[in-house]
């Protein structure tokens, strides 16, 4: 017969319980501690890149404006024909004009490069708009040019010897008494908005590269979303489950870790040499794009259909709805929001690649914004990384506020992504 095993009160209260209870809460104040840690490297490793970014990128959403007074004389510019008038002459003769103790010609061509070298085509871009001012004294605020504005923004030292500044002594002191007199300014830069990018830093801006990127993310959605998402029902709703599928699913779940420089050689391979078409142009660039985001769309979208209940479609079914029906109008709505949201996060990785668009040269010098999907134009990673390369001093800040704009444009694509979540997102 076999023995009886009874166990016994269980002492709760002895040195061993209490040893082990102790471990254990130490275990898990162990764990926190990690999870804390871990968070607080993560920010701390965050700040530090965005007050890098802020402090050498704020800089370059102000520009140091230069106000002159300007002679439109009629014995330089003709009323009848402003656009060929001599404004060259009229700027120098403004700027003279606020030092008549300089006399000597090396002196007064030095001054007109206080301003822009743009200077003249701006005045004359004015006065063209409206030449009612032929023959009258005009008052116009241009861009300093880039050794000037980085003086006046702190970043050459007057106390340093002369031979190891941009700017001689007398030339800071011509600055100064401008300064002195009102005119100079400092407001709000613009223009790294609405102009193009140019060879000057002052007057680089990043309207090119955004609407570059609009026509490049538009084209890439009007392919990736449709596409990807009728793949995602095909391969979860009606693809038999056989050898076939199975090599489907892995080769889908293995082009969304392919590097992005191999779609950027497909593109160059495929878009450009075989079917020709135009080199930088922002259809290429959505083209390539759309290959990149097409697997992480699939696979967002099937993990949206599997999250919907079994139930919505059955219930779909034996109220005698077709299987087209009930995954159109049941299925599919209710699985948009992660659709949606998968889609959108798709897009702003895309907004950030830059090795495939470089492969496929939308990395050209483009002084003005694309007019279409088939003209030369760049995007926001590749004009930061053309900046990054200059050695201009002045291209420096405009480096970090193009990716502080470019970090703007992918957190509002991700607010995007989350309040549609919560907008069309239902619980069960």
């Amino acid at each position: 017969m076999a023995e009886k095993f009874v166990l016994g009160p269980v002492d709760w209260s002895g040195s061993r319980a209490v040893s082990r209870r102790k471990s254990r809460h130490l275990a898990d104040r162990r764990l926190q501690v990690y999870g804390l840690t871990a968070i607080s490297i993560a920010i701390g490793l965050l700040l530090i890149l965005v007050t890098s970014l802020v402090s050498t990128g704020y800089s370059a959403f102000v520009q140091t404006m230069v106000t002159l007074e300007l002679d439109i004389s009629t014995d330089l510019v003709s009323a009848n024909n402003p656009a060929k008038g001599n404004y060259r002459e009229i700027i120098g003769a403004a700027l003279s004009a606020q030092f008549p103790e300089i006399e000597n010609t090396r002196d007064r061509r030095a001054l007109t490069k206080i301003v822009t070298n743009n200077s003249h085509f701006m005045l004359r871009n004015a006065v063209v708009a409206k030449p009612s001012v032929v023959g009258e004294i005009i008052t116009l605020s241009f861009p300093a040019s880039d050794p000037y504005d980085q003086f006046n923004k702190g970043y050459i030292d007057p106390d340093l010897p002369e031979e190891l500044r941009r700017l001689k002594d007398h030339e800071i002191s011509w600055f100064n008494k401008l300064d002195e007199r009102g005119l100079i300014s400092t407001p709000f830069n613009f223009g790294l908005f609405v102009n193009a990018d140019s060879r000057f830093p002052e007057l680089a801006g990043l309207s090119g590269a955004i609407v570059g990127s609009f026509y490049a993310l538009l084209v890439c959605f009007l392919i990736s979303f449709p596409v990807g998402i009728a793949a995602a029902i095909y391969l979860e709703e009606f693809a038999p489950r056989n050898r076939v599928s199975d090599v489907l699913e892995v080769n889908i779940n293995n082009l969304a870790a392919v590097p992005s420089i191999v779609f950027g050689l497909l593109g160059l391979a495929v878009f450009l040499n075989f079917f020709g078409l135009p080199r930088s142009a922002p259809l290429v660039g959505g083209l390539v794009l759309s290959l990149m985001t097409l697997p992480t769309i699939i696979i967002v979208t099937r993990a949206s259909l599997k999250s919907v209940p079994p139930s919505i479609r059955e219930a779909a079914l034996a109220m005698g709805a077709s299987r087209q029906q009930m995954i159109m109008h049941h299925v599919l709505p209710l699985a948009m929001p992660g659709i949606l949201t998968g889609t959108i996060i798709g897009l702003a990785q895309a907004l950030g690649e830059t090795a495939p668009l470089l492969l496929i040269g939308m990395n050209a010098f483009v002084i003005s914004p694309p007019g279409g999907l088939l003209d030369a134009s760049t995007a926001l990673p590749t004009q930061i990384f053309i900046w990054a390369d200059s050695p201009e001093r002045g291209f420096l800040s405009r480096t970090s506020a193009g990716i502080l704009v470019l970090l703007g444009f992918l957190i509002l694509m991700n607010l995007i992504a989350i309040v549609l979540r919560r907008r069309f997102e239902r619980k069960w």
